[in-house]
């Protein structure tokens, strides 16, 4: 799936301007798909020419941005876990900073130091914390993640396609910078 993304900007004198329309190929592996759309480190500065290039780490560092989506393909727990594995280094290469976070012991589990505004747009998806609860997001359902360890599973027949955007925090939990 291509996603068709619109960036706006002002040219020299002041004026809005399209800076960039075009269709967003997917990172895939696996049947998951990431298309980074925009993002920074920094706070943003406007006005903006809406030219800033996507950071290459896939989560953004304190006060950093990062705006996306997420495809994750049908029946996602049934992949098998050595095959999983064997895609990583791909995973890491495509998505770099997702696979340093994930748990080896539970797949797919992982916690950041981040804000997450996260919109499932099809599909419905089960968002797992700890101690195995669970909750199941459908079509324009939506979660705030709050820097708190959680997996995602797709357990339907349907891909599941969400929107995100990721916002850099500074974690102070058990009273130290975690960054």
């Amino acid at each position: 799936m291509n996603v068709r993304c619109v960036i706006t900007g002002r040219d020299a004198i002041g004026k809005s301007i399209v800076t960039r329309d075009e269709l967003v190929p997917p990172k895939s592996i696996l049947g998951y798909e990431f298309h980074r759309l925009w993002g920074s480190d920094a706070p943003p500065i406007l006005p903006s020419d809406g030219r800033t290039p996507v950071p290459r780490m896939y989560f953004p560092l304190p006060g950093g941005y990062r705006f996306g989506y997420f495809v994750m393909p049908p029946n996602s727990d049934a992949i098998p876990p050595e095959q999983f594995l064997a895609g990583l280094p791909q995973m890491q290469e495509m998505v770099p900073g997702l696979v340093d976070v994930l748990e080896p012991e539970h797949p797919g589990m992982h916690t950041t130091d981040t804000v997450d505004f996260d919109v499932v747009l099809s599909g419905e998806i089960w968002l797992e914390l700890d101690d195995g609860k669970e909750v199941l997001l459908k079509a324009g359902e939506c979660v705030v993640q709050n820097g708190t360890r959680h997996a995602w599973h797709n357990r339907s027949n349907e891909k599941c396609v969400v929107a995100v955007c990721v916002l850099g925090a500074r974690s102070v939990a058990n009273g130290a910078d975690s960054r």
